[in-house]
């Protein structure tokens, strides 16, 4: 009886807010169902891919430029420190120059200048990360997310 009476408790509440006709079901706040569901998939569709930022950033050098929040910091070997000892440095985009860091599974295997790629991601940002092997490629390329696009916002290359 019990199971019952639960089970006719439930039907009811939830066949009450369901709606037959399909037209949009109204809160007490003046929204409707369909006016939330669309801007919820115009904010997804507005979030660039990762991946296909990249793809752009390597191959396209307007976009790049576009792509990078200028002035940029990054943090490199000084030169003229017997050590290589970091030092940072700004660069302007009238100063910089395109890269291309795109990434082949050979790279790990050639004969010079061998290193690995890795890509770290948080919430709203990703880490481009070459490791050398026995060679001294050292860098990190930061980027971050804003307004849905990708931008390279800082750099750490301090390779010898």
């Amino acid at each position: 009886m019990k199971v019952i009476v639960l089970l006719f408790i439930l039907i009811s509440t939830f066949g009450s807010g369901c709606t037959t006709n399909g037209s949009p079901k109204h809160f007490s706040d003046g929204t409707q169902t369909s006016k939330n569901i669309v801007s919820v998939s115009e904010n997804q569709s507005q979030i660039e891919d990762f991946s296909t930022f990249f793809e752009n950033f390597n191959d396209d050098r307007i976009f790049q430029l576009k792509r990078i929040s200028f002035p940029i910091y990054a943090i490199v070997g000084n030169p003229d420190d017997e050590g290589l000892a970091p030092m940072k440095e700004v660069i302007e985009k009238q100063d910089w120059e395109y890269i291309d860091l795109s990434y082949d599974s050979t790279y790990v295997s050639r004969d010079y200048d061998q290193y690995l790629q890795r890509v770290r991601f948080a919430s709203d940002s990703a880490i481009v990360e070459l490791r050398g092997i026995d060679n001294g490629i050292y860098a990190n390329y930061y980027f971050k997310q804003t307004n849905g696009k990708w931008f390279l916002v800082g750099i750490e290359d301090t390779s010898f």
